[in-house]
Parts: C-alpha cells; sequence; structure tokens
C-alpha cells in the first residue's frame, strides 16, 4: 500500500480517529442512547441472532433470552444441534459459517424476514487455534481461527448493524476473551484475534453509540465448553477452575443492563463479573 493511498484513508475517517487520540484512547463511554437497547427486563418480542449458538454459550444464552420472551435466530454449522435447540425454544435455525460474508448477510436477512427486525446480535462463534508459531505453524488453522474468532465479528457486526439501525437502536454482544485482555504463551493466535476482539469492542462501541446502538464484550476464562478440547483434562489435573456456562450467561445479562458502551465484561472464576478497566494511553506531549 502505498503512502498516499494510506493517507487518504485515514483522511476519510479523520473524525472518528482524532477523537480516540484526543482523549488519551478509546474507552468504555458513560451511557450509550437508549434508542432500542436491549435489557434483560425487556425482551419480551426482542429479536437475537445468535452466531455458534447451537451449543455452549451461545445455547445458554438462547435459552435465557427466549425464557425472556425474546424470539430467536440460531446461526451455527452444526446443523443438528442448532436445529434441535431451534426444535427445543420454537426459535429459527439457520445454517451459517461465520467466516463467509454472505452467510452472516443472509442470518440477518432470515432473522428480519422472519420477525420483521432485529434488536440483538450476538457474535459468539468461536475455535481455538490448535497451532502456534513455531514448527507447529499451520497456514490453514491460522486462517480457520482468525476466520472464525475476528472475520466472524466483524462481518457479523457488518451484516447486522443496518437491521439494527432500522429498528431504532439496538445491541451487539462480541464474545472475546480472558485472551483478549491478556498473553496467552499456549495459544498466542488465538489470543491475536480476541485482542482483536476486545479492540474492536472498544472503538466500535464509541463510533455507534450516537445512533443508538450498544456495543460490549464478553471475556470469559476457561469455560467449559467444546473449545477447550484436550485442555480441559489439564486444567484440571492442575486443579485451574473451570468456568460453567451459566456464570458466563449471568454476565451477559449483567452487560446487557450495564448503561455503558464499548465496555469488556470479565468472567473469572471466584470474582464478581464487571467491566475490565483499561488504563488509559499517554497523550502527546505539546
Amino acid at each position: 500500500m502505498s503512502a498516499e493511498g494510506t493517507g487518504n484513508e485515514f483522511a476519510g475517517n479523520s473524525g472518528g480517529l482524532l477523537s480516540g487520540l484526543t482523549t488519551g484512547g478509546p474507552q468504555a463511554t458513560g451511557t450509550a442512547a437508549a434508542f432500542n437497547t436491549v435489557r434483560s427486563d425487556r425482551l419480551e418480542g426482542k429479536v437475537a441472532l445468535i452466531t455458534g449458538g447451537g451449543n455452549g454459550i451461545g445455547a445458554g444464552v438462547a435459552r435465557r433470552l427466549s425464557a425472556g420472551g425474546a424470539r430467536i435466530v440460531l446461526a451455527d454449522i452444526d446443523d443438528a444441534a442448532g436445529q434441535s435447540l431451534a426444535d427445543e425454544l420454537g426459535a429459527t435455525y439457520v445454517h451459517c459459517d461465520v467466516t463467509q460474508l454472505e452467510d452472516n448477510e443472509a442470518a440477518v436477512a432470515t432473522a428480519v424476514e422472519r420477525y420483521g427486525r432485529l434488536d440483538l446480535a450476538f457474535l459468539n462463534a468461536g475455535i481455538a487455534s490448535g497451532c502456534g508459531l513455531r514448527e507447529d505453524f499451520d497456514i490453514k488453522r491460522y486462517r480457520l481461527a482468525m476466520g472464525v474468532n475476528l472475520d466472524g465479528v466483524v462481518f457479523g457486526a457488518h451484516a447486522a448493524i443496518p437491521a439494527l439501525l432500522a429498528g431504532g437502536g439496538g445491541t451487539i454482544v462480541a464474545t472475546a476473551s480472558m485472551a483478549g485482555i491478556v498473553g496467552i504463551p499456549g495459544d498466542p493466535i488465538y489470543a491475536a484475534n480476541k485482542h482483536a476482539v476486545v479492540g474492536l469492542v472498544r472503538s466500535l462501541g464509541q463510533d455507534l453509540e450516537p445512533l443508538g446502538v450498544k456495543v460490549q464484550g464478553l471475556c470469559p476464562s476457561f469455560a467449559d465448553t467444546a473449545i477447550l478440547g484436550e485442555s480441559k483434562a489439564v486444567l484440571e489435573q492442575i486443579g485451574f477452575p473451570i468456568l460453567d456456562v451459566t456464570a458466563v450467561v449471568d454476565t451477559f445479562v449483567r452487560l446487557l443492563d450495564s448503561d455503558g458502551t464499548g465496555e469488556c465484561w470479565f468472567v473469572i472464576p471466584g470474582r464478581e463479573s464487571q467491566p475490565f478497566t483499561f488504563r488509559r494511553a499517554p497523550g502527546p506531549r505539546v
């Protein structure tokens, strides 16, 4: 990319960029414009799209939202699990590979066509990388992990934003991880894409706040889901506590009810969940 090209790109959005820089860097803001943000006591009739909705955290959130009266669209590549849960909840299932922009757009379109609107997008699909950056590096695994964990959030948000705005606003929640806040030597690729999701949440929260769209991040520690794989036995052996999915779902509900936006809520065994407090970056000296 040429220097001229880079300059033009920044110039096209200089107001937003300078807004973040002059305040010492992006931070969670005070209150999202309360047009149509979703709260736990106002779920009746709301429409929620959940990626990675067939299992684990996505399934737990789907059950909680459905119990509150929300209408659910489950998006997953595990068709058997997704359809089974949809049948249980009276929800809609759609096959969705989140690494493909077209699949994300089709999932949003399904929600709008079936229920007339979209109020909440829970961008939750995720996988472990399964490789590192030394002899075990695998370009296919790398691209798949980045595609699911980062592209899936970017594409999902891009697809959902027009539908949310059409309904007067709404809420986007992205599943990141504690790996998006601290370093993870055992899976640096996973840490890289989860750090990217945290940065996206913090930035997009500010960007969409004036439009009435709240953006929140969910950052659990090791939760008892399929993503743990063989790591679960290792964690149990060393006595590291594993989160029950219910604890993550409870935090999801709390972040819905928060007046903030651009927040990243940690979920850690034995601690009360709350937004992580990021230090403000030093500004320029003049």
